[in-house]
């Protein structure tokens, strides 16, 4: 049939029906034309929007495969399937879709807008960014694509480049409720409360619920009494981040029983609604995999110094000071700010993919490659270009693939932050943290995975050789302009008083310690755990070596 010739008049009557909400009518009508034609693909696609109502995902997939089969040229059928996989979770097959499709046509703005979706999603946030400002070139002002964008600006810490998006959006599409929630996070991390509240009021008015981030704002203005009562106003059953929040609140309120159960029964909700799981038999065996490699085969060759920025590898588990040592170098002149950059597991994952498995780094001329790869997606990010001469990674646990960075970067600075245990496991059973294999959703998991790190760090250490600067978070507290000296001389870096001064950094950090590093240091974390010192027994004793080994006393 001729793409402008008139659809068969049975698929006419059955999109009206559709329209009109006659669904068993329309799937009447789109069967019988099947009967007559089994290869009409505009009843298929009659049947595919059936199944999507109906949520029947696993035969809207066959119909859509069925279509492109078919059709191979539609652009329609590649974005319902890449829509339909990434709700099943099975984002790389999505993304692999996505971008079949725009190699097929890359003029389809909405594949472009997916794919910007899906790379923010795993965290390539530039590449997320072009994809989106892609779609917008096709397709001119589009509201929530335009929202899209700038939340990943947001994520990236560029809240500048943010605004204007937001604004213009709600130009286009005033009383978005999506919109304006994004805006009043912005505002509030640039600290203007007032505009913040205004916003979400809008947003209410809207009919968008607010409710966990008013409770959020009002818990950095230290009313912590009123948040809780704004969280204790959600009908039903409370999501996980919720009861995250609602026990951070309790736990300044001086309720820490009510708090912990809050953050198990809250991270157990995140976990079943995400599907989120932590293997720790996997974990070790890999750890295993890797700790005998690197024993068997010694040190890997070594890639050569290439010319431009370096990375600075800020190494740690999530909530053990990470962010803030990162404020502190990126407060100096000759530092720019990379923040949790995905290339090492990008390098790691080109290892499996193009090189046959990690046992390649000890192939000549694989740590070049990987070097290179690096190279190449941090100029990507903006980060190779003339001015600062280095620029931070700090993704949380890439100390597990020291192996590899070491050997595409041998001259590299490393500087390991270290924090109690404890505190750091409080910390992280406290906020919504998928990092670490998604250990971060049970305070078992979490004891777990701080063990088999250590191990491996260990490990690596004894047959490497140990090159980071291990800081503790206590140490620096206790003495921030020693411990600020020493890592800016282990960087071979002149001492700058800005770094002292790391909270008047206009960098707006795009992790949950972004409040807490725009105020002076302070002591208010250390012996977090002590209120909980009866849950954590069981860690306690399973983390006593490793604590012991760390320094602490206790």
């Amino acid at each position: 049939m001729p793409a402008d010739a008139p659809p068969h008049p049975l698929i006419a009557q059955a999109r009206d029906q559709l329209n009109r909400g006659q669904v068993e009518a329309a799937l009447a009508a789109a069967r019988k034309r099947l009967a007559a034609d089994g290869d009409d693909v505009d009843a298929l696609e009659i049947l595919v929007l059936v199944c999507q109502q109906r949520g029947e995902v696993l035969e809207a997939k066959r119909l859509l495969e069925r279509i492109l089969i078919l059709a191979p040229d539609l652009d329609w059928p590649r974005d319902d399937l890449a829509i339909l996989l990434a709700g099943l979770g099975r984002k790389a097959e999505a993304e692999a879709v996505v971008r079949d499709a725009l190699a097929r046509n890359p003029a389809n703005p909405q594949a472009c807008a997916l794919l910007g979706t899906l790379l923010t999603e795993r965290r390539d946030l530039p590449g997320g960014e072009a994809a989106f400002k892609q779609a917008l070139d096709l397709v001119g002002d589009h509201p929530p694509t335009q929202v899209a964008l700038a939340a990943n600006l947001i994520e990236q810490g560029r809240l500048e480049a943010a605004e204007p998006l937001l604004a213009r959006a709600d130009r286009l599409a005033p009383g978005d409720g999506l919109t304006l929630a994004h805006w009043s996070r912005l505002r509030e991390a640039l600290g203007d409360l007032a505009a913040s509240r205004t916003l979400l009021d809008r947003a209410a008015a809207a009919g968008f619920d607010v409710t966990l981030r008013r409770a959020v704002q009002l818990g950095r203005e230290q009313r912590h009494a009123e948040a809780l009562a704004v969280i204790e106003t959600v009908p039903g059953r409370k999501g996980g981040d919720a009861l995250l929040e609602s026990g951070r609140l309790k736990e300044r309120l001086g309720r820490p029983a009510e708090a912990f159960a809050d953050f198990v029964e809250g991270k157990a909700r995140l976990a079943a609604r995400d599907g989120l799981t932590y293997d720790g038999a996997a974990v070790a065996r890999e750890f295993e995999t890797l700790g005998r490699l690197v024993e068997t085969l010694g040190p890997p060759p070594l890639a050569a110094r290439r010319e431009g920025a370096q990375p600075v590898f800020v190494f740690g588990f999530p909530r053990s000071g990470t962010t803030m040592v990162e404020q502190v170098l990126t407060s100096h002149s000759a530092i720019a700010a990379g923040g949790e950059l995905p290339f090492v597991n990008e390098m790691v994952t080109a290892l499996e993919s193009r090189f046959g498995g990690l046992q390649a780094l000890w192939t000549p001329g694989v740590a070049e490659a990987l070097r290179d790869l690096y190279l190449e997606r941090a100029a990507a990010f903006g980060l190779r270009g003339p001015g600062k001469p280095l620029f931070t990674d700090k993704m949380p646990l890439s100390e597990v693939w020291t192996p590899v960075i070491r050997a595409a970067f041998p001259e590299a600075r490393q500087v390991r932050m270290v924090r109690h245990p404890l505190d750091t496991a409080v910390s992280m059973l406290s906020h919504n943290l998928t990092h670490g294999d998604s250990c971060g959703y049970r305070i078992t998991d979490i004891a777990h995975h701080m063990q088999a790190v250590h191990a491996l760090t260990g490990r690596y250490a004894r047959t490497l050789g140990e090159t980071a600067l291990t800081l503790r978070y206590e140490d620096l507290v206790a003495d921030q302009e020693t411990w600020t000296r020493r890592l800016l001389a282990h960087l071979d870096l002149a001492f700058e008083p800005a770094c002292l001064r790391f909270h008047e950094n206009r960098r707006y950090a795009p992790t949950p310690s972004y409040a807490q590093v725009s105020e002076p240091l302070n002591d208010r974390s250390i012996g977090r755990w002590r209120l909980y010192h009866q849950a954590l027994e069981p860690q306690a004793r399973a983390l006593a070596k490793v604590i012991a080994e760390l320094g602490y006393t206790d």
